[in-house]
């Protein structure tokens, strides 16, 4: 299990998605498609998506890089250039914010 100070150590993208009407389930496919892929790269710490229990066309992914040049390099790996497409087609909405610690844990 990682500790709560390794948590806060690296580089954060906190990502909201919104799956369109009828899309939610092939959304959830593509985010667990994605899982395996995204937590075997080196500079990933842990890719973790999340569905709403009370909108499931809400969808939260908490990634945790190394460094912002993790976050870069997954950006440019096959797996996420061949799922965004896809992913960007099934969302309404998408929002993606970075964040960096500043309180030591």
């Amino acid at each position: 299990m990682i500790s709560a100070g390794a948590l806060n150590e690296g580089f954060v993208v906190a990502i909201m998605i919104e799956a369109k009407d009828g899309k939610a389930e092939e959304l959830a496919a593509l985010l667990s498609d994605l899982t395996g892929p995204s937590n075997a790269e080196p500079g990933m710490q842990v890719f973790l998506p999340y569905r709403s229990p009370s909108d499931p066309k809400r969808f939260f992914i908490y990634e945790l890089y190394r460094d912002e040049a993790a976050w870069e390099a997954h950006q440019q790996t096959a797996h996420f250039k061949e799922a965004l497409p896809d992913l960007l087609a099934l969302a309404a909405r998408r929002e993606r914010v970075p964040f960096v610690p500043f309180v030591p844990i």
